[in-house]
């Protein structure tokens, strides 16, 4: 039980001030949502007291429920409760922002020099660590979200109607969501549980925001300010989507992509590994924006740089883009994809944020979410486990195609890899960087 540090609480901050924050916390967000979720919760809570514990657990457990990056969605919150529509604008940009550029340069190189030995070399040892990740990540929702034989059922089923019977992800989440409503009132025991993210409880002395600091002005729920936030957010989509249509058509490749990740990112229940299966049969399979082993490597890349890691869409918007020759010049049709699939994937992030928090804030302790969370998590796991199996099949058998899934040679060694990175990552919880590093090295070393 930690000490209280000082009873009284920090003084105001400025805007230009939670600026600077948010900025070093978008350079600094390595580890995916747990991670991220961490250094919200050590830096906000504990270090620099500008809000207390249960607010805190209270934004996250609203965040959780939603679809999109719940830390990037935490921000937002955070952000917004204490700068009003701008603070929380600048949060959760500023936490996507270095990533974006970052992921947009990469892009650039890949294109440019992926066909180098040293890159093919990285390569080669990366992808195996992302199927020991996605496997990792899948015992790690499991194990905490599986509570009941009736769960664990829920995921089995949902790993055979998207492996065998190649069910749509947006069908499996409004099944799980509904079993979750029927659950949650015949079985409230099993679908009623706890938050699964929570943080140590710490006594840091008095915060910014506290427990009984009332509501800011800002944060009270209105309906003529709800319904003033429904019409921004609806012409703040509308209006660069009827763009696109109208002036390069509904089946040209930017007009799809806006409508495309739109859906993607009104379905990211579960967090980034529960909509890449979505994602890669759109851009994948339907679109052919990018190829399967492109996809791997762009995950590999989102592995290791900062930022919820549904920014691959950056990466598969620029692939598509430079692929479908968007523009005619290769840097501008990258830009293009890489702009549109990123604002399209995260403005529904800043719209539940700014017009749902005054329901939170006004209703604080009575989020009954619980249970269609519950049901759509336990199936996520299940499609997660189905994409590991996937990146699996395409790292082991590199030749492999749908009519001959073991085509070619069995790649030994990426299997060696894959089980030295997951049992690392399992039994010895090691940080995902230094895992990918060692990966990367071994791909090197054989390439070489």
């Amino acid at each position: 039980m930690g000490q209280i540090a000082d009873a009284r609480p920090p003084a105001a901050v400025s805007f230009w001030q939670a600026f600077g924050f948010w900025l070093k916390l978008g350079c600094i967000s390595f580890g995916g949502p747990a991670g991220q979720i961490a250094i919200m919760h050590q830096e906000l809570v504990v270090r620099r007291r500008w809000i207390s514990e249960q607010r805190f657990l209270h934004a996250l457990n609203y965040c959780m429920v939603l679809p999109g990056p719940e830390a990037q969605q935490l921000a937002t919150y955070l952000g917004w409760l204490m700068h009003r529509t701008r603070g929380g604008i600048a949060a959760g940009a500023l936490f996507v922002l270095p990533s974006l550029l970052l992921l947009i340069a990469l892009s650039w190189m890949y294109l440019h020099f992926g066909a180098l030995p040293l890159v093919a070399g990285l390569f080669y040892g990366i992808k195996p660590a992302v199927v020991a990740i996605v496997l990792q990540a899948a015992h790690r929702m499991g194990s905490r979200v599986l509570t009941h034989p009736l769960l664990w059922l829920v995921a089995g089923a949902s790993f055979v109607a998207v492996f065998a019977f190649a069910l749509p992800f947006p069908v499996i989440v409004a099944l799980a969501a509904a079993l979750g409503v029927v659950g949650g009132r015949a079985v409230p025991h099993i679908f009623l549980g706890k938050a699964a993210h929570s943080a140590h409880a710490v006594s840091s002395g008095q915060a910014l925001i506290d427990d009984e600091t009332p509501t800011p002005a800002h944060a009270r729920f209105s309906w003529p300010r709800l319904l003033r936030v429904l019409l921004v957010g609806l012409a703040l989509w509308l209006v660069p989507f009827a763009t696109l249509m109208m002036c390069l058509g509904w089946q040209a490749t930017l007009t799809q992509m806006g409508w495309f990740f739109t859906k993607a990112a009104l379905l990211t229940f579960g967090g980034a590994y529960a909509v890449l299966p979505y994602v890669f049969q759109g851009a994948v399979e339907h679109y052919g924006w990018l190829t399967a082993a492109q996809m791997m490597d762009g995950l590999a890349l989102g592995e290791t740089t900062p930022g919820p890691l549904i920014m691959i869409v950056t990466w598969v918007g620029y692939m598509g883009g430079v692929a479908k020759t968007v523009f005619g010049n290769a840097i501008s049709a990258g830009l293009a994809g890489a702009a549109v699939a990123t604002f399209f994937t995260f403005l529904p992030s800043f719209f539940f944020i700014i017009a749902g928090g005054p329901l939170v804030e006004s209703s604080r302790g009575e989020i009954k979410f619980t249970a269609p969370l519950t049901g759509i998590t336990a199936a996520v796991v299940g499609v997660i486990i189905n994409l590991a199996v996937f990146f699996a099949w395409h790292t082991f058998w590199p030749q492999g195609i749908k009519g001959a899934p073991f085509a070619g040679t069995f790649d030994w060694l990426s299997v060696v890899v894959a089980i030295a990175a997951f049992v690392a990552l399992w039994k010895y919880k090691a940080d995902i960087m230094k895992v990918i590093g060692v990966c990367a090295v071994l791909g090197l070393i054989y390439t070489f």
